[in-house]
């Protein structure tokens, strides 16, 4: 089969097209045919170097895909060869797991059901923004765990950098369970593509009164903010954050020093929580798969240009290019066809 794989760190000139043979699933795994696969920053930097353990193997990249069931291994119940489903976290752990390849093997439960109304390029912008993106939604101490229609009735939601992928998941998800969604952008391009995602208010965090429109929008403060540069922002996200709420953080874009005012926060009693997929229980993960499941169902949950997330096609041959779009900051969800 057909395989892009990286056997060094480096830029994306360290990933090859290779042969590799197809893989037969273990105990609890299931085979996948891959159709498509999303790339996301994270699938870079470990192949960069920046973040991951050290290669001491092939690795084939990307987390995130979208395919078939071809083959099932012994002990694996709900699932049956042909069915529609969505992968993510493919290559934690797993150097040979990764989706921009022909057929992967994964455990069971890193798979997950696509819904017939869903296309393969929605499966697989699904993964890590979105789960990531519930998980920042579900945090709160007072808020809900899962999602639903009215879970985040009366709840006002923050959304930083609404255009990016993991932005425009939230937006989907907050307003589909009820909440008022400002979402901030450092253009008007991009503020048109957090308006698409479903943001009731588009702020330009660059204004110096970014925060007195917030203000204006959630007089009481902010309930929820999903934060993308938790440096850049935290004197913005401070400033509108209601006492109690909750400001989930999972990436520091722009490496600005993330430093803390403690009597601030103690004074606002701040609720700070870390979000990064690898780490959270499985539990966590499937409740998020189902509730964005869920979501796809109702129509609420979409890709492409009219739900604010443009799509980058590259075929398998050039994971190169696509990776390295990611890197340099394509806005919208880049996709290998495979």
């Amino acid at each position: 089969m057909k395989a892009i794989a990286y056997s060094q760190s480096g830029d994306a000139s360290v990933l090859e097209l290779v042969e590799r043979p197809v893989p037969s699933p273990g105990e609890g795994e299931l085979r996948i045919r891959v159709l498509v696969s999303g790339v996301n920053p994270t699938d870079w930097k470990s192949r960069s170097g920046r973040t991951g353990a050290p290669i001491s193997e092939p690795t084939v990249p990307n987390h995130d895909g979208a395919g078939v069931v071809d083959e099932i291994g012994a002990g694996v119940t709900g699932f049956e060869a042909g069915d529609r489903v969505w992968v993510t976290l493919a290559a934690a752990g797993r150097p040979a797991g990764g989706t921009a390849q022909e057929y992967t093997v994964l455990p069971a439960n890193r798979v997950f059901p696509l819904a017939d109304r869903a296309s393969f390029e929605l499966g697989a912008s699904l993964g890590i923004p979105a789960l990531t993106a519930h998980r920042a939604l579900t945090v709160a101490e007072d808020g809900p765990a899962r999602l639903r229609p009215g879970t985040l009735d009366g709840c006002v939601v923050l959304v930083a950098g609404g255009a990016g992928a993991v932005g425009n998941a939230a937006i989907q998800l907050a307003r589909w369970a009820g909440a008022i969604v400002i979402a901030t952008v450092s253009s008007d391009a991009k503020g048109t593509l957090a308006a698409a995602a479903g943001a009731h208010h588009v702020v330009d965090y660059k204004a110096p009164d970014a925060a007195d429109r917030i203000r204006e929008l959630a007089a009481d403060g902010v309930d929820v903010i999903v934060e993308v540069a938790a440096g850049a922002n935290t004197e913005l996200d401070q400033a509108v954050l209601r006492p109690g709420g909750t400001i989930s953080i999972y990436a520091n874009d722009g490496n600005v020093p993330f430093t803390l005012d403690v009597r601030r926060n103690m004074g606002l009693n701040a609720r700070y929580q870390f979000v990064l997929l690898y780490s959270v229980a499985d539990e966590r993960i499937a409740a998020g798969a189902e509730d964005v499941n869920e979501a796809i169902e109702a129509g609420a949950f979409k890709v492409g240009d009219e739900a604010g997330l443009p799509l980058h096609h590259f075929p398998l041959e050039h994971a190169r290019a696509a990776h390295e779009a990611v890197e340099n900051g394509a806005v919208g969800k880049v996709l290998i066809a495979v």
